[in-house]
């Protein structure tokens, strides 16, 4: 994984290797800036030669890709970083429900009556709710943050996941769409999403998934996506051309599929029916979202291209390039070939500054006990990223992590490994200030699908 680096004036320079930073550090040539993502800043630069950096960007709903790349004039990719970060959207749902709930009680119960409120709720052109306008400000956050390290000169979004008018009217775009080397790769991971990857009718998983009319053509049955599903060569062999309903009443190959896989027919009948009543507005939702995030991008004033989901698979299973968030993000766009894409992956992970709630609450909603008002704690904060040297006891030893505090000054620490609890703040040392982020080192990918070793 490159190390990031700045001049002596805090300008971003072109990432270096591991063993080039060490002996700048080495040498007394560099400091280190940040610890996550690691950077130096160099003690005798200013400015140097640059090479075209492209940020590829694959948004995502609970975890966005991001990579970032060299490129050459030859179409050809680089990987030098790559990141996950997680976000914290389903935390804000749940704290604004919460928030709602303790406001309606107090409204209801105890408080003096309010007039209602009608004229003030009209929600701005371009509104999202909090829970996903998160995704894009997180996004945007490290978009900023890392354009301060490295000099990107361009920026690769998946705006779509799925294209879904064409998945509503197959009919609607050209020949060379239908007929290219993207034909059926928007349905098909649109059905892989939806089947959740598994035989819809017998619930397989270790197996090739072919693609279903579920009302078939000889019936009248259409090509719209929700006409579709996914099935294994059996069961799509043997339902053939009968109705749902009765093959899963007859097919005596298909109980005994069942039965192995721990399902039952009436359950599973009654899965597929719900799942074929779904609609696109998932997906629409996810769209929506990045759409925003393409406008926000915008305003950044680097070039920004733009690819679809079913362009980032063909281009992985072309290069035979395992599945992740991050190889994802280095996969969006038109190019050729991508090198050096074995790195370990930085997890980002959103955890938020803290809460003004000053009370735990008991399972009625009342408060059962207080916290602190203070949030320093002995020069440390809830979020720091610290090290410990414990000398003696059963703790000893090293541990890094972010650090919660406690006002009697024996903190708990959460490691890659899991929580170290009781630990004194007098071995303790801050190695970078809490931003609201958790981080943490996913082991590379390597070419036989293992796992590479971390990096520190």
């Amino acid at each position: 994984m490159a190390v990031f680096v700045i001049d002596k004036q805090k300008q971003p320079l072109m990432p270096c290797s591991e063993k080039r930073a060490r002996l700048l550090l080495g040498r007394g040539r560099a400091v280190v800036h940040k610890r996550y993502p690691f950077t130096i800043r160099l003690k005798d630069r200013v400015g140097g030669d640059m090479q075209p950096l492209r940020l590829g960007i694959d948004p995502g709903s609970k975890t966005t890709g991001l990579a970032l790349m060299r490129e050459t004039d030859t179409e050809q990719r680089h990987v030098l970083c790559l990141f996950g970060l997680v976000h914290r959207g389903y935390q804000i749902k749940k704290s604004l429900e919460q928030r709602a709930a303790f406001r309606r009680r107090r409204r209801s119960k105890n408080l003096r009556y309010r007039a209602p409120r009608f004229n003030n709720r009209t929600k701005p052109k371009g509104w999202l709710a909090p829970s996903l306008q998160h995704r894009v400000d997180t996004v945007m956050a490290w978009v900023n943050r890392l354009s301060r390290l490295a000099p990107i000169t361009g920026i690769c979004q998946e705006l779509v996941r799925f294209d879904t008018q064409q998945l509503e009217n197959p009919e609607i775009s050209g020949v060379e769409y239908q007929q290219g080397t993207l034909l059926g790769y928007e349905v098909r991971e649109y059905l892989l999403e939806k089947w959740g990857r598994e035989c819809a009718y017998c619930g397989d998983t270790d197996t090739p998934l072919e693609v279903e009319h579920v009302v078939p053509r000889s019936r009248s049955g259409s090509n719209r996506v929700s006409n579709l599903t996914l099935s294994c060569h059996p069961c799509n062999q043997a339902k053939n051309s009968q109705a749902l309903a009765d093959f899963f009443a007859h097919d005596k190959g298909l109980h005994r599929r069942l039965k192995a896989n721990g399902h039952t027919a009436a359950i599973r009948l009654e899965r597929v029916q719900r799942q074929l009543k779904q609609s696109l507005r998932d997906a629409s939702a996810v769209n929506a979202t990045r759409w925003a995030l393409f406008s926000a991008l915008k305003t950044t004033d680097l070039p920004v291209a733009v690819s679809s989901g079913g362009r980032t698979k063909y281009n992985r299973q072309r290069l035979g390039i395992p599945k992740t968030h991050g190889l994802d993000a280095a996969c969006v766009g038109a190019f050729d070939t991508l090198h050096a894409w074995q790195v370990p992956t930085l997890t980002i992970k959103a955890m938020g500054r803290g809460s003004y709630q000053r009370t735990r609450l008991n399972k009625y909603g009342f408060p059962r006990g207080f916290l602190m008002r203070q949030k320093q704690v002995r020069g440390f904060q809830t979020g720091d990223m610290v090290r410990a040297l414990v000398p003696t006891g059963k703790k000893a030893g090293m541990h890094t992590g972010r650090v919660a505090v406690r006002k009697t000054g024996s903190f708990n620490i959460q490691t890659e490994h899991g929580a170290v609890q009781g630990v004194s703040h007098n071995y303790c040392t801050v190695i970078q200030r809490g931003d609201g982020y958790g981080y943490h080192h996913t082991p590379s990918i390597n070419l036989t699908g293992g796992a590479g070793q971390a990096v520190a």
